[in-house]
């Protein structure tokens, strides 16, 4: 039952539902939620193929550094979506293009 394989296709689905999160959603929140769900795949990925070539430390060493970059993502992210809502009054990704004019 754990094969490379289930972890794959775990990935596989959650890389799916990011896609579609940030595709679909106009909501800035959500389209940071798919962000890090895609991330979460990625990390996924790392690890399954770590433990399952060799047991090595790069795997893990690479889900930690994505997961750094994660959390400065999701904080950078939410700085500048607070500061649209501060100024438009709403969260709305395609509402926020009418600033650059």
């Amino acid at each position: 039952m754990n094969d490379l394989n289930t972890y794959l296709l775990v990935a596989a689905i959650l890389f799916s539902f990011g896609v579609f999160g940030v595709m679909t959603r106009r909501n800035g929140i959500a389209v940071l939620m798919g962000v890090e769900l895609i991330l979460n795949a990625a990390n996924i990925n790392f690890v399954a193929f770590s433990r399952f070539g060799g047991m090595n430390f790069d795997g893990h060493i690479f889900a930690l550094l994505v997961i750094v970059l994660a959390a400065a993502e999701a904080a950078v992210a939410l700085a500048i979506i607070i500061n649209i809502y501060n100024n438009m009054n709403t969260i709305n990704i395609d509402e926020a293009s009418s600033m650059k004019e």
